[in-house]
């Protein structure tokens, strides 16, 4: 972005952990649609907390590639930080087909594969 390398944080959604079922698949899907390539950005000027630019990545042919994610069951609709309909319609569909991580029973989204695991040390 003007000539700088701009670290995005994909806005309404989240992907798979890399160790988790469908995390490498999603990262390849990304990187076949847009490594290399000319992308435009949809945000507001905000940012998370790693200071990563929450965005839309909008592809030279015009898909929204966060969109084309929930679409091929490769990612949640974080409904924790978005309520687009848009993109909870995505998911029901792909759910609904089995289509990506889907195909798996029991998927467990990314915020909670990413929650610490509370283990009772006191041996009761």
């Amino acid at each position: 972005m003007n000539g700088q390398e701009q670290v995005v944080r994909l806005a309404h959604i989240d992907c798979p952990e890399k160790k988790q079922p469908f995390g490498n698949k999603a990262k390849e899907f990304v990187s076949q649609q847009s490594f290399g390539k000319q992308v435009s950005l949809v945000h507001q000027y905000k940012y998370d907390r790693n200071r990563r630019l929450i965005a839309e990545v909008i592809l030279a042919d015009g898909r929204n590639l966060n969109k084309e994610l929930v679409k091929n069951g490769l990612a949640w609709h974080f409904k924790k930080y978005s309520d687009d309909k848009v993109y909870a319609a995505l998911e029901e569909k792909a759910r609904k087909a089995g289509i990506g991580l889907w195909k798996e029973r029991g998927a467990v989204a990314p915020w909670e594969w990413r929650r610490p695991v509370k283990v009772n040390i006191s041996g009761r």
